[in-house]
């Protein structure tokens, strides 16, 4: 006998049933805003199409040698976070383009990180923060 117990993932996966929905990605660029109205009808759309936003990838660019504009920056990616969340987007990438502040990127990247796993939603860091 196992004393082992299944993991929440499991449990959820042995009570579901397969769904007709393609996953798809979609890019934080593509969408015409993250108002919650917008997202809504998007959100509606997507599923009367048969698609399931799977995940939701996202550009940063820390390239403004500037507290403010970093901060500018996180502010717009908590954005994107919000807006996966609210379409019920399973993963965040984030996509590090361009970096001239490291140790504020790698602060603010950690707390998008953190905000992000509040909301639901898991989080990747792709790209290097390191210039």
């Amino acid at each position: 006998m196992s004393t082992l117990e299944s993991s929440s993932v499991e449990a959820g996966l042995v009570a579901g049933r397969p769904a007709d929905l393609t996953p798809v990605v979609l890019d934080a660029a593509g969408l015409e805003s993250t108002a919650p109205a917008h997202l809504r009808d998007l959100k509606t759309e997507l599923a009367e199409e048969g698609y399931l936003p799977a995940e939701l990838t996202v550009e940063a660019r820390f390239c403004e040698d500037d507290p403010l504009a970093v901060q500018s920056e996180s502010d717009r990616l908590r954005e994107y976070v919000r807006a996966a969340a609210f379409l019920g987007v399973g993963r965040v990438a984030v996509d590090v383009a361009e970096c001239c502040r490291p140790d504020d990127a790698e602060s603010a990247l950690a707390a998008l990180g953190e905000r992000a796993r509040r909301e639901g939603v898991a989080f990747e860091l792709r790209g290097s923060i390191d210039g």
